[in-house]
């Protein structure tokens, strides 16, 4: 089977050109903490993907590793927390999501002898008028994701596979990145439709932010009623939230129903199996980021020497850094392959993808 979107391939060197001269020797013994964003550290999404990225590291470079979450989500309460890890003497500080964006904008000059790796943000003060700033300091690197095309070719995948019926979106907060997300899957059903002559539908009560990444529960229900409603499949960005919903369609898979969830994130198929005996789930595809390998590459590259402080770095489909998992035994072997030519042609341009809300550029 081809292996059209390859996620592990991360090359170090296409990520660390220019990067900074060794701040330690190579091998020298550091700790890495994590700072959790809304939810849980084992959400399925968000946290777990950054968390397990930051575990492997510290397995295989032979670091102690540890997170701390938050009792709150507030600027205080990630200061708070980076704080306790610096004091502990974590002093490489990994941090999910763009909540963190005023709490590293304060840390990166309040200790500036720790490194921060920022993941689907960028430094500033907060501020939407003549008084923003925006920094990413020299101990700070910023990482940003193209979601619009993850959740493309994940839709183009999904639209395939399904042909027809109607499709439906989960979001959690409403945030750029989940965002993103949303308007790139619809994008995606859209060329699906008239490129291959598809006919999903995504009707504008069955695109619902939530508002949270942690109401399990709320999830569950917003999925139940939808797929009440005869929609087929949801798409959620949801963390918590979409956990609530694969737990709703693996009852109803169980119950003889068939109804799928498109993941987010990471791979989630083995969280979406209802009959493990024949490896049965309901996840039809994810819409993936290479999160934990960023979150391990960062690391790695302290390790080095080669830490990218004061960087922002994209992740993208022509770096190999989002896409949908190379196997999924819910896709058929012809969608595979067409999902691959549309997958290369993203790659190489032909295909544009809006980063906004809007149709598909080119």
């Amino acid at each position: 089977m081809k292996k059209y979107v390859l996620l592990a391939l991360l090359v170090p060197a296409v990520l660390f050109v220019g990067c900074q001269k060794k701040a330690g020797g190579a091998g020298k013994a550091f700790k890495v903490g994590m700072v959790t964003d809304a939810g849980t550290i084992d959400d399925k999404s968000f946290n777990q993907g950054t968390w397990e990225g930051v575990v492997k590291a510290g397995t295989d470079f032979k670091l102690e590793t540890k997170y701390l979450k938050p009792s709150g989500t507030t600027e205080a309460d990630y200061v708070k927390e980076i704080g306790n890890l610096y004091d502990a003497g974590y002093k490489f500080i990994v941090t999910p999501g763009f909540k963190f964006e005023t709490s590293i904008f304060i840390c990166q000059d309040k200790y500036q002898d720790a490194k921060f790796v920022l993941i689907d943000g960028s430094p500033n003060n907060g501020k939407y008028d003549a008084t923003r700033q925006e920094k990413i300091g020299a101990n700070t690197v910023a990482i940003s994701y193209a979601e619009h095309e993850s959740g493309f070719i994940a839709a183009v995948a999904a639209s395939l596979q399904l042909k027809d019926g109607e499709i439906g979106f989960i979001g959690g907060m409403e945030i750029p990145a989940v965002q993103r997300y949303n308007w790139g899957f619809q994008q995606g059903v859209a060329y699906a439709d008239k490129t291959f002559g598809t006919k999903i539908v995504m009707k504008p009560e069955h695109v619902i932010y939530q508002g949270t990444f942690s109401d399990v529960a709320a999830g569950q229900q917003l999925a139940a009623a939808m797929f009440d409603k005869g929609v087929k499949a949801i798409f959620t960005a949801a963390g918590g939230v979409g956990v609530g919903a694969i737990n709703e369609a693996k009852t109803r898979a169980v119950a003889g129903k068939q109804v799928w969830i498109v993941g987010v994130d990471v791979d989630q198929f083995a969280d979406g199996v209802y009959d493990t005996a024949n490896n049965k789930s309901i996840i039809i595809t994810s819409a993936m980021k290479g999160i934990g390998i960023s979150s391990y590459d960062m690391v790695k590259a302290e390790r080095e020497g080669k830490f990218p402080g004061g960087q922002a770095l994209v992740f993208n489909a022509k770096n190999d850094g989002v896409g949908i998992p190379p196997k999924n035994p819910n896709l058929a072997d012809d969608v595979q392959k067409q999902v691959a030519q549309v997958m290369a042609d993203l790659k190489a341009g032909k295909i544009t993808v809006a980063a906004e809300k809007g149709d598909l550029i080119k």
